[in-house]
């Protein structure tokens, strides 16, 4: 494959934020595609389910693209859970999180390019985050109203709580390990199954940046500040319970799996191995001598 050797980016904390940048952007492309393509078509171009399996398709596009870099966390919940988990140096923690961020943005920004008239169309180029036209959704996720701010947040800490569990056992060599070639489709099958059970309230954001790079996204679009102040200003909710409930998710997997794992087989007897080694070493000696 062609490299452009000047173009090499030599430095390993650069390199990985580039590669979180670059999935998340693939993820949120893929899932506010499909969004807004649901949305402006009234339906007769996808359904619901069609979002839930797009996003599906963008997690495992962003993994199989920069798993080999970072390990393709593409969600700040993600990375926070690693951090305590000690599979990430905190220091990374932050850098991560602004990558992932600005990739949500960016991407938002390149389907309100891609769908603009097919918005404008719907919506009668009035910009609105309430009734029949509204257009906001296709961004970020916004509750059903009759939920409330409690039950809203409970339903982020379990979607969030869920991912972590089912995704950390995935390359547990002690239990039943997935291969590595089909992690990122399998990750994407739990994404997918959450999606299918758990939207439904609040549109199961699960991740802190597929939902606030999208809003801040709308709130410089013209949608203005409404996104932020809308259903007693739940934009808080997605972004500060799925980290909640990534941490809860890890220490029900410690608590409950790992730590009760069985122990690695213990190493061949290293003497058996160094005395065979000898007697191969040894020189042939001929009979008589």
């Amino acid at each position: 494959m062609l490299k452009l050797r000047f173009l090499t980016v030599r430095n390993a904390l650069v390199r990985e934020c580039m590669a979180e940048f670059l999935g998340t952007f693939v993820l949120l492309l893929f899932g506010c595609s499909a969004a807004a393509q649901v949305k402006t078509s009234r339906e007769t171009k996808g359904q619901f389910l069609s979002v839930n399996m797009a996003f599906s398709v963008g997690v495992m596009s962003a993994m199989y693209l920069t798993k080999g870099i970072t390990g393709a966390h593409l969600n700040p919940a993600v990375t926070l859970s690693f951090c305590v988990l000690k599979k990430v140096s905190w220091g990374r923690l932050l850098p991560y999180c602004l990558s992932q961020l600005l990739g949500a943005y960016v991407a938002s920004g390149l389907v309100y390019l891609v769908y603009y008239d097919a918005i404008m169309e719907f919506s009668g180029g009035v910009l609105t985050v309430y009734g029949p036209s509204e257009t906001a959704s296709i961004f970020a996720t916004y509750p059903s109203e009759y939920m409330t701010l409690g039950r809203s947040f409970l339903d982020q800490v379990v979607g969030t709580g869920m991912l972590m569990l089912c995704i950390l056992c995935l390359d547990e060599k002690r239990n039943t390990p997935a291969p590595s070639e089909l992690i990122p489709a399998i990750v994407a099958v739990i994404v997918l199954g959450i999606s299918m059970s758990m939207s439904g309230n609040c549109g199961a954001a699960i991740n802190p940046a597929r939902d606030l790079g999208p809003r801040l996204f709308t709130l410089t679009a013209g949608w203005g500040t409404e996104v932020f102040t809308c259903y007693n200003y739940f934009f808080w909710v997605p972004l500060v319970a799925p980290p909640i409930g990534g941490i809860l998710g890890t220490l029900i997997y410690l608590v409950f799996i790992h730590w009760h794992l069985p122990d690695p087989d213990p190493p061949t007897d290293q003497y058996a191995l160094s005395t065979i080694s000898d007697n191969i070493k040894q020189p042939t000696t001929r009979m008589g001598t």
